[in-house]
């Protein structure tokens, strides 16, 4: 078991944000700084990506090399929760990545391998699909709602699913869907020790301030994901509204994905949103 399991309580909010000392791979610069109004933004960590233990198409050793060569002074290994039937990762892989990464870690030693994995937020009893003795089994856990992620009760989370896949195609949101939909992410966070709410609002309506107090109160990072990119300026100003912080992520399903982090920047730039807010962004 690695020594990182049971990371420092103040990690995801003090550790982020300074770049890696040791990472001296800047021949592409262009690829790794951003800058706006004679600021300079680099993405320090990328903690949420997949790989082909879920549905990515890398290895974890391709997302580490990728992250390598942006710059990156952490990755994260997230893949999908076992409870995903289409594509979650295998519980008897779990022992398998560890090895993975620790074999990576003692090989690449000029970034931080984390591994974690993106759990499936799957009913109003604040159930996720990794339970509670499998979480020292990670660095750090992940969560987000996800269609066909099933436990608890396999009929009621599939007709939730349906009613919200109906409603982002209309275009049409019930009070009482919203209502349901938050509901379940708040009791999850409530209940778990979840780091990173991953792609909020993305397929399922919910109160975005109701869910940002919640963070603020259980220190879940609010995602701006780049893949999915749910979230607007309207939005992230009501999240930050909330004493909530924020973190970039690719959630890369490819390693030439990893690292990208510009489309955020530029949608909590029009937002408004204080960069300092943002835990995983350098500026100077």
């Amino acid at each position: 078991m690695s020594a990182r399991v049971g990371l420092p309580s103040d990690y995801f909010e003090n550790y982020l944000s300074a770049p890696c000392a040791g990472n001296k791979r800047k021949d592409n610069m262009d690829n790794i700084e951003y800058m706006i109004q004679g600021k300079k933004y680099s993405l320090t960590a990328d903690l949420h990506t997949h790989t082909v233990f879920s549905h990515g198409t890398g290895t974890i050793e391709a997302n580490v090399i990728a992250a390598r060569n942006r710059g990156l002074a952490k990755i994260g290994i997230t893949d999908h929760g076992p409870g995903h039937v289409a594509y979650g990762v295998r519980r008897w892989n779990f022992a398998k990545m560890r090895a993975e990464v620790e074999r990576l870690s003692a090989l690449y030693t000029d970034i931080e391998i984390l591994l974690g994995i993106e759990a499936n937020i799957v009913n109003a009893s604040g159930y996720l699909d990794i339970a509670p003795l499998e979480f020292k089994k990670f660095d750090y856990v992940i969560a987000g709602y996800h269609y066909g992620a099933v436990g608890g009760n396999p009929v009621g989370n599939a007709v939730t699913a349906l009613k919200n896949i109906a409603q982002n195609k209309s275009g049409v949101t019930t009070r009482r869907q919203m209502r349901s939909n938050t509901r379940n992410i708040v009791r999850a966070l409530e209940r778990n020790d979840i780091k990173i709410l991953t792609h909020p609002g993305d397929k399922a309506p919910v109160d975005l301030l109701e869910i940002a107090v919640v963070c603020a109160k259980t220190e879940t990072l609010v995602e701006l994901n780049t893949h999915h990119m749910s979230l607007s300026a309207e939005d992230i100003r009501a999240m930050a509204l909330a004493p909530v912080k924020f973190i970039i992520s690719s959630d890369a399903h490819s390693p030439n994905r990893i690292g990208d982090f510009v489309s955020a920047v530029d949608l909590a730039y029009e937002a408004g949103l204080d960069m300092g807010r943002i835990v995983n962004l350098n500026v100077r």
